[in-house]
Order: structure tokens, then sequence, then C-alpha cells
């Protein structure tokens, strides 16, 4: 027995069904919202978990109806919680004919808190057997047909709250990725790392090269910005000597939708004092095989057709090693904007027609080397057009000290040892303004004063979880892993 609407019968049909019962239950003096709480003695999945220690006992137990079937005088349904489903039995001389009469009214979605014995049935099945019963919330809407689920990607993302109904697999991602963000937060806290918040709003924005949402403050009469990185705070307060800082927080960057991409997104910012990019590579590997030991269970993650291993050592290779490997040409050919465009032509490749140096080499890089990153890999050692926060090598100052780890052909993880002469920083910011390098913004003054009262040797590393989780649960869309992306209007 379903009350699910046949695919030509408008659903608005069966809310008016239930509308009408839903007065009637008001009307006997059976309102299924006046409950404000009840106490539940197990979970679903406890019942099939304890089973053999259950058997016989009374349990309460409470939760959504999201199959019934009826048989005469008796009938069954299963019950849905956070934890999972179990069977229930509900017999009509056991709970009587009032109780009996409003089982069978009961739709698919209504919530009930239920007493019962534990038992099997004579097929074998882990069941409740329900001896009272009350109706502690009533559906006005349709739940998905059983067997077809919520088959629309873009209703699945709109109505979240009936995707997590629907589909179990959803709820275990959200619930996985709850418990991976404890994990990193256990994983930093245990090295002495402090969690920090800094402020979200900004009078200019920095730290990164993109987009930025504005808003307006009306009573100061300013624009400001949501921030598109959290950096350059962070770094504040490593130059007020919290020497281990972190945030794990939300950062918005007015960018396009994609399978990899939304505008608004989790970041894991960490700075370091007195540790380079070396430093920051090694806490990188262990921290994500920390989440997959402690929250995945698995070291080897199925993606697409890849199964990604992340056993450490991860690969490393520099910069230069990769443009050679899988582009055919190293930095040493590319040292002119010329050059650049030859190669690309070589390659086959379209550059942006305004754009620069690095910005056409970097494209390169995105076309012909982050392909065939699978495996999780650390690409280190940056041309420094490509890296205006990084630290210069000493012998050869057109390298900054940067790493980014790639995985599943994408990059997971950026890292400097980060730029701490405030003259160079400046020269560097300036430069990039000047040149109108995209997504360029002005100076921050305040973030070149604090580098004067000195900042001590630093490593820095930025983690976007979202993409993160995308890889280590091997899923291939950003949206499978939050909660309520951001999405077109209808």
């Amino acid at each position: 027995m379903t009350d699910h609407p046949a695919p030509e019968q408008d659903s608005a049909d069966y809310r008016e069904i239930k509308l009408e019962k839903l007065k009637k239950l008001q009307e006997q003096g059976r309102d299924p919202f006046h409950s404000v709480r009840y106490d539940r003695s197990h979970c679903a999945a406890a019942v099939i978990r304890h089973f053999d220690e259950l058997e016989g006992q009374e349990v309460t137990l409470g939760g959504r109806i999201v199959s019934k079937r009826l048989h005469g005088k008796a009938g069954f349904a299963d019950l849905l919680d956070g934890s999972g489903r179990v069977q229930l039995y509900f017999k009509q001389d056991t709970i009587g004919d009032e109780a009996f009469e409003l089982y069978k009214e009961l739709d698919l979605g209504d919530i009930i808190g239920l007493r019962g014995t534990v038992m099997k049935t004579r097929t074998g099945q882990e069941t409740v057997a329900v001896s009272e019963y009350t109706l502690l919330t009533k559906i006005l809407q349709t739940l998905p047909e059983k067997w077809h689920g919520l088959q629309d990607v873009e209703q699945r993302y709109r109505q979240r709250y009936v995707d997590m109904i629907a589909n179990p697999e959803v709820r275990e991602r959200f619930r996985l990725r709850s418990r991976a963000v404890s994990e990193i937060r256990r994983f930093l806290d245990s090295l002495g790392f402090y969690e920090v918040e800094t402020p979200m709003l900004h009078a200019i924005c920095g730290g990164a090269t993109a987009e930025p949402f504005v808003t307006h403050w009306n009573v100061l009469k300013a624009d400001y910005y949501l921030r598109i990185a959290i950096e350059l705070h962070l770094k504040r307060l490593i130059v007020g000597g919290m020497e281990k800082v972190y945030e794990i927080g939300r950062v918005f960057r007015n960018e396009g939708l994609s399978t990899r991409h939304n505008p608004e997104f989790t970041m894991l910012e960490l700075y370091w004092a007195y540790r380079d990019y070396s430093d920051i590579m090694q806490l990188t590997e262990d921290l994500v095989v920390d989440l997959c030991d402690s929250v995945i269970g698995s070291r080897t993650v199925a993606y697409g057709e890849h199964e990604l291993d992340f056993t450490p050592p991860f690969a490393r290779m520099t910069f230069d090693e990769a443009m050679q490997e899988y582009a055919g040409c190293g930095l040493a050919d590319l040292v002119t904007l010329d050059d650049v465009k030859r190669e690309a032509g070589r390659l086959g490749l379209e550059l942006p027609k305004d754009g620069g140096y690095e910005k056409c080499l970097d494209e390169i890089f995105k076309e012909k080397v982050e392909p065939n990153l699978v495996q999780p890999t650390f690409i280190y050692d940056y041309p420094v057009g490509l890296s205006p926060l990084a630290k210069r090598h000493p012998d050869n100052p057109d390298l900054v000290y940067r790493f980014e780890l790639f995985a599943a052909t994408f990059e997971l993880a950026n890292s400097f040892s980060e730029a701490n002469d405030p003259l160079d920083q400046r020269r560097r910011l300036e430069q990039q303004v000047a040149d109108k390098a995209e997504g360029a913004h002005e100076l921050d003054e305040d973030f070149l004063t604090a580098l004067e009262f000195g900042m001590p040797p630093t490593g820095g590393l930025g983690i976007g979880i979202d993409r993160l989780l995308m890889v280590l649960t091997g899923t291939t869309a950003i949206r499978e892993v939050i909660a309520f992306p951001q999405l077109r209007q209808k």
C-alpha cells in the first residue's frame, strides 16, 4: 500500500487529501502537531545491531513511516530514523480497532512514536511488534516513489531534505562530512594549533585573485566585500605572536557554477611560524592519510574510472618537471610571453586574448599537466608570477616556495613558504595591481604595515574542504558534498 501519485496525476491532489485527514484528526482532538517531545529508548539501527540482547524486550522508537503493507487485520511498515530502518508489525487485536483504523490512514512520510516488543517474523526479519503508537507529525506533501527516488538532479539540490529522506547514501555523506571536519580539528588541535575566527566582511579584498561579492554597510556608507580568502588576517595573528593558527570558514568568490566550483565554499587555512613549505607538505600528507584512516576507513578510493591510492608517500614533481613531462616544454623554453604563445600553438591550445605571461603559462599547465595528475601528487616550486604571496628561492628568484596537492586531476591544497619581506611583498603586489592582473585588488596597506612589524619565517596552507571530500568520498560533483549548494533561480 502506498500513497504515491501516478506520473500523470498532480501531487497537489494528494496534498488536499492529506489536509482533509489533518482536519479530521484535529476535529477528533488528535492534533499531530501537539507533541513537544517524545522519549526514545533506542534507535532503529540499535534494534537490528543488538537484536540478540533486545529480543523479547520492550523498546520505544520514533521516526518516519517510509513503507506500509496491509494484510487483513494486520500490517507492516518500515520506520526510518536518523540511524536507519526497522520493520514494524501492527496487529489489530493488539493495538485495538481505533488505533488500527488510524494505522490504515497513515501516509508515507508521517512521523510516529511507538512502544513495542522486539521480535522476529516467520521469515527471520527483525521487527518491532507495536503495542501502542502516537502520530507526532502529519506529512502534507508526497514522498518520491519508492523505486525511482528523487531523480531530477536540480530538484534533489533544491529539496535536499527530500533527497536525504529518499536516499540514505546522501544522509551518510553529510554525516561523513561532519566527522571529517571534526577530525581535521582534532588533528590540528593535537599538534598545538589554535582555532581562530577572522572577519568575513573586508574593506579591502585580498589574499587571493578572484572576483568578490560586494555588499553595502549602511551605517558606514561604504561598500564591503565578502572575503575571498582567510589568509591575510591569519598572518596578522602570526605577526602578533600566535605561532600556530587555523580557521575553518566560509569563503565567497563571484564565479560560475560547475561540478568543481560553488561560489560559497569552506576553506581550511593554517599558518605555522618557523616552518617552511616542506614541513607543511608533510603535515598535509599526514592530515589526508589520517582522514582516510579515521573517517573514510580506506586509503584507496574509487573515483570515476580510477582508483586513487592515498598510501604515503605521495608523488612529488617540480612545476618545471611536470611541464616537461606532460607539455613537452620546461620553464627554460617559456621565458617570455612570445615563448608561451609559440608553445601553446604547438600544443593546439587557445590562450586568453588579453592574458599576460603568467595567465597564459597557467593555461598550458591547466590544459596539459592537470589532466594527468590522477594519483595524489605534490607539484612544487612555482614561477614567481603565479604566486605573489610566496617567498622567493634565494638562488633562483624567478621561483617561489609553493606547492599544490593534486588528485583526481584537480587541486586540493595550496601552500607557500610565506613572503615576509615587506618591501619585496609591496613591490610584487603593486606590480600585480599595475598589470591589472585578473582578480587583482587594491593594496591592503594594513597588512603591509603588519609585515613591517616582523613576521617570522612561516609556512601556510589552504585546503578546500568541499573538494577534498569530493575526492575522498568518490563523488564527482561538488554539490553532492554541500548540503545546500547555490543554484540558479528558477
